[in-house]
């Protein structure tokens, strides 16, 4: 398992563990976790989501009237460190 798919599924453990229901989806540069947040959530939930998702790259609350609100959180895939990483001419 890559490390951001250990760090992905880290979140959506901790996520787990404050009572919601995460769902973990695999992209070619990114793996995503999101969750609907219930308006019931209570500040110390909140603070267990918050320390969760501060361990990927980006993450942030959507906020609809007609959705509610989901909770998303990405992780970057590692760069490779070998290869033509800085294109045609690059020298290292």
């Amino acid at each position: 398992m890559s490390a951001s798919e250990v760090t992905a599924a880290a979140i959506a453990a901790r996520l787990s563990a404050a009572g919601l229901h995460p769902r973990v989806e695999e992209h070619t540069q990114f793996t995503t976790v999101e969750a609907e947040v219930p308006d019931t959530l209570s500040a110390d939930s909140w603070r267990k989501v918050l320390d969760a998702v501060a361990d990927a790259d980006r993450f942030g609350l959507v906020a609809t009237s007609l959705n509610g609100r989901t909770l998303w959180a990405v992780v970057r895939k590692s760069v490779p460190t070998t290869g033509d990483v800085g294109g045609p001419g690059y020298q290292r």
